[in-house]
């Protein structure tokens, strides 16, 4: 009973910080109430997040990183799909959650016409080093009992949408993608070219992670 109840907390853990990570996307980013500062907002809240939940969920509050950390072997595969459940209904409770916020804000849906090599080349990279992140410094031990794993998550997320946000959004996590086409900002028939992206990417950090610090374990 007390394994349930901790499950539970876990993925209500999922939930809040997915929420947060969404909302500050669609609040200051794609309303654009931060400007060009989005970024900063956007991986500081993922790391305070991640410092507020990390010990209790694994702070994941991205898909894909819930599966690159499965993989890896540091979550349960049978967690995965309530993770996943957790992190997108997150991700649609802060889509309508920023429309309240900002009920007169119009959004423009961004024009990707002929731009999916660069978008995918964009989001598989910068996916990758945000679950190659995770992987080496919230689940690696030679730097278990570390403080900085937060803000280097979240600042690996701070430089990816600085970098590459104006080809592809600046994503990162099928949660972010799922909320961005909810709201209208991505081309829904764009969404799934995001998903397999994002997740191949996670694959490919856990098996990086796997051969290159498998001594790690």
């Amino acid at each position: 009973m007390n394994n349930v109840r901790m499950k539970i907390k876990s993925y209500i853990v999922e939930f809040i910080g997915t929420f947060f990570l969404v909302l500050t996307v669609c609040v200051a980013a794609v309303f654009g109430t931060a400007g060009a500062m989005a970024p900063v907002a956007i991986g500081l809240v993922l790391a305070f997040m991640i410092y507020g939940g990390g010990h209790l969920s694994g702070g994941h509050f991205n898909p894909a990183v819930t599966l690159g950390v499965c993989l890896r072997g540091k979550c349960d595969f049978k967690d995965l799909p309530f993770y996943w459940l957790a992190q997108v209904l997150a991700a649609v409770v802060a889509v309508f959650t920023a429309r309240a916020l900002v009920p007169g804000g119009t959004v423009e849906t961004a024009n990707l016409d002929g731009k999916t090599v660069p978008v995918m080349i964009a989001e598989f990279l910068f996916t990758f080093a945000l679950v190659w992140t995770v992987l080496n410094t919230a689940t690696a031990k030679g730097t278990a009992g570390n403080s900085f794993y937060g803000i280097a998550i979240g600042g690996i997320v701070l430089v990816g949408a600085f970098t590459v946000g104006s080809i592809s959004l600046g994503a990162f996590n099928p949660a972010v993608a799922a909320g961005l086409a909810v709201i209208g900002k991505l081309p829904l028939a764009m969404l799934g070219v995001y998903l397999v992206t994002q997740l191949a990417a996670a694959v490919v950090a856990a098996v990086a992670f796997k051969l290159l610090a498998g001594d790690q374990d």
